[in-house]
């Protein structure tokens, strides 16, 4: 999700060359993912974590618990928030300052994914009904982006909501109790896992888990969050239109993928 195009003219060219062709610069299909390995629980100060490497991109995802009012239309119900930081270690094309464009629709994207989806039963994370609720926040930080940070940040968010424990919180003074050891409560989760997955559209092509230089090159993109097959969100992105016939192969190479990366990582997922 650059914030510019650093990708010269004529590599761009010999990228759209090579996907007429159906190749790609590193041989993968079209509909292929790179290699995906992830870390759990490396981080001792979150209450949940997990750092995941796709290739050469690699996210880092931590969940921290605090207690607060209820959002005003969801008494009953605890809160969610996902916030992204681009750091400009992760790339030169990043600076520092307030959150630009890029590092707020990321945010917005793995939120809408985890929220739509139900993954957190946010039901049972209220303590007193209009008074007080849990609130899960999740950070997602970029340590190196080689393209495609949504789908790396999606799965990251996901496997560190997994391993999150409940803090323990002392009812009478009213306040979590941070300094001591996480509680062996488990953060209420739905059994379907939701998976994020990008699809870009180049030229007449379509590929999923896009290296930055492909990224560069994206005329229109479609990022969706799917749990067994059922959708829960979707949104496109850039400019270029994305015809009804592209939108139903889409469909079928997100089913398809979705399976692929739920295989790959079942085993971090229970």
């Amino acid at each position: 999700m650059p914030e510019q195009i650093d990708t010269s003219k004529i590599t761009g060219e010999r990228l759209k060359e090579y996907l007429a062709q159906g190749k790609r610069f590193d041989e993968r299909t079209p509909e292929e993912f790179r290699e995906i390995s992830v870390e759990i629980g490396f981080a001792k100060n979150a209450e949940g974590s997990a750092k995941v490497r796709i290739g050469k991109t690699e996210v880092i995802v931590g969940v921290k618990m605090d207690v607060a009012e209820p959002y005003p239309d969801s008494k009953d119900k605890g809160n969610l928030m996902v916030t992204s930081e681009l750091l400009p270690l992760s790339s030169p094309r990043y600076e520092l300052g307030p959150p630009k464009f890029p590092a707020i629709e990321l945010g917005r994207l793995i939120d809408r994914g985890i929220r739509e989806s139900k993954f957190i039963q946010l039901d049972k994370l209220c303590i007193k009904e209009g008074e007080k609720v849990w609130t899960v926040m999740i950070d997602i930080y970029p340590l190196n982006d080689d393209g495609n940070l949504v789908d790396a940040a999606g799965i990251g968010a996901v496997l560190a909501l997994k391993n999150t424990k409940l803090p323990k919180y002392d009812e009478k003074e009213k306040k979590v109790l941070h300094d001591e050891p996480l509680s062996k409560e488990n953060l209420p989760l739905s059994k379907d896992i939701p998976i994020t997955i990008t699809v870009h559209k180049i030229g007449k092509n379509l590929l999923v888990d896009p290296t930055i230089e492909e990224e560069d090159m994206s005329e229109a993109r479609m990022t969706i969050t799917s749990a067994d097959g059922a959708i829960s969100s979707m949104q496109k992105g850039n400019m270029k239109e994305i015809e009804v016939e592209e939108f139903n192969k889409i469909l079928d190479i997100v089913e398809k993928v979705e399976r692929d990366i739920f295989k790959r990582l079942e085993k971090h997922f229970k």
